[in-house]
C-alpha cells in the first residue's frame, strides 16, 4: 500500500519549510507569490490532501459546507441542479471540504435549518440556490459571520458592479443570443417561448432573444407558458395556428419539449426549436439545448468561498463568476 504524501513530502519537494507549507495552506496571503505557486505546485504533483479531522481540532472548524437539497418536483427540471450539487461535491472534496446537504419546505424553514447547523458548529459556509428577489436566506445570512455564496445572482440594482454577496450563475441573456443567432439561419421568423415576466432567471433569457433579433433588425412574438410540457404545447398549438415560424428559442427544455409537440402534431416536425439546459430528454428527443456547464458553476462557487487554490473557508469580499454556456446543436434533419 503506497503511503499518502504528508506536509513534509511537500516542504522538501518545494525546498521550502514545514511552516511555509502551513502558511500556503492556511495563510496563503502571507506567502510571496513565486513561493506559493511552488508549493501549490508540489501539492499537485504529489496529490497531497489534507486530513480533514486533523485540521478540525486545529482550525476549530467542521469542514464543511451547507447546500438545501430542492424537493423532487417531477418532470425534466432539477437536472442542472443535480449535476450542480454532484460536481460542487467532488470539487470540495479535491480540496479537504465536505458538503452537508439539508431539506427544509419553506425559506422560513431553510433559514431556521441554517441557524441550528451554523450555531451547532456544523458547517463552515453555506451555498444557496434559486434565489429570487429580495430573498430572505441572503438578507438573513448577511447579517451573519457564515461566509455564503448564491447559484443564482442576488437580483438586485447592480449585481455586477455592486453585489450584495458573493454569487456565481449563467449568463442566461448570453445563451439566448447565440441560440438565436443559429435559429435566424432557418429565416427571420423567430419566437421566443419564455415564463411568465418577473422571473430573473427567465427575463435574463429573454433579453438574449430580444437583443439578438435587434441586432439582426428584426422583432418576433413572445410567447409565453408556465413550466409545463402540457401547458407550452398548448401555448406552442395556438401559435403555429395563428402564423408561419421559422425556428422558436425556448426558455427551457420543458417549454421546448412541450413546443416540440405542437409541431409534430401539425406535421412541422422539422421546425428548429432550441431549448435551455441540455436535458438528458432534450438530447434523446434530438432538441439543440443550451449548456449550462453546471460543473463551472460548482467551481465557481468553491472560488468564491476559499480562493482558487485554498482549503479553509474564509469571509470574502462580494464578488461574482458569470458562466458563460454553449450551445449544443442537434440538426434533426436540417
Amino acid at each position: 500500500m503506497t503511503k499518502a504524501p504528508t506536509v513534509q513530502d511537500v516542504a522538501r519537494a518545494a525546498g521550502v519549510s514545514r511552516q511555509t507549507v502551513s502558511n500556503v495552506l492556511n495563510t496563503p496571503d502571507i506567502v510571496r507569490p513565486v513561493t506559493r505557486d511552488r508549493v501549490l505546485q508540489a501539492i499537485v504533483d504529489l496529490g497531497y490532501r489534507r486530513h480533514a479531522a486533523a485540521r478540525m481540532l486545529r482550525t476549530r472548524r467542521s469542514s464543511t459546507i451547507g447546500i438545501h437539497l430542492d424537493s423532487y418536483a417531477g418532470g425534466v427540471s432539477g437536472v442542472v441542479l443535480d449535476r450542480f450539487v454532484h460536481a460542487l461535491t467532488e470539487h470540495a472534496s479535491e480540496r479537504g471540504m465536505r458538503m452537508l446537504v439539508y431539506a427544509a419546505r419553506s425559506p422560513e424553514d431553510e433559514i431556521q435549518r441554517l441557524g441550528e447547523l451554523t450555531d451547532g458548529g456544523e458547517i463552515d459556509a453555506v451555498v444557496l440556490t434559486g434565489t429570487v428577489h429580495d430573498d430572505p436566506r441572503a438578507a438573513w445570512l448577511r447579517t451573519r459571520v457564515t461566509p455564503f455564496v448564491s447559484f443564482g445572482r442576488p437580483w438586485q440594482d447592480d449585481d455586477l458592479g455592486a453585489p450584495a454577496h458573493p454569487w456565481v450563475d449563467v449568463d442566461g441573456a448570453a445563451g439566448t443570443r447565440e441560440a438565436t443567432e443559429y435559429a435566424l439561419e432557418a429565416g427571420p421568423r423567430v419566437a421566443f417561448l419564455g415564463w411568465p415576466s418577473g422571473s430573473g432567471t427567465g427575463d435574463e433569457r429573454e433579453r438574449g432573444w430580444r437583443e439578438q433579433m435587434a441586432l439582426a433588425g428584426l422583432s418576433g412574438p413572445r410567447l409565453e407558458s408556465p413550466e409545463s410540457v402540457p401547458a407550452a404545447e398548448a401555448v406552442m398549438r395556438d401559435a403555429l395556428a395563428r402564423e408561419e415560424l421559422d425556428a422558436v428559442v425556448c426558455v427551457s427544455d420543458s417549454t421546448a419539449i412541450g413546443a416540440h409537440l405542437a409541431a409534430l402534431s401539425i406535421g412541422r416536425g422539422d421546425l428548429p426549436i432550441i431549448g435551455f439546459d441540455n436535458t438528458p430528454v432534450a438530447e434523446a428527443m434530438g432538441l439543440s439545448s443550451v449548456e449550462q456547464q453546471p460543473e463551472l458553476v460548482a467551481v465557481g462557487a468553491l472560488e468564491l468561498l476559499m480562493g482558487p487554490s485554498g482549503d479553509v473557508v474564509v469571509p470574502r469580499e462580494p464578488g461574482h463568476v458569470l458562466v458563460i454556456p454553449r450551445l449544443v446543436v442537434r440538426t434533426r434533419g436540417r
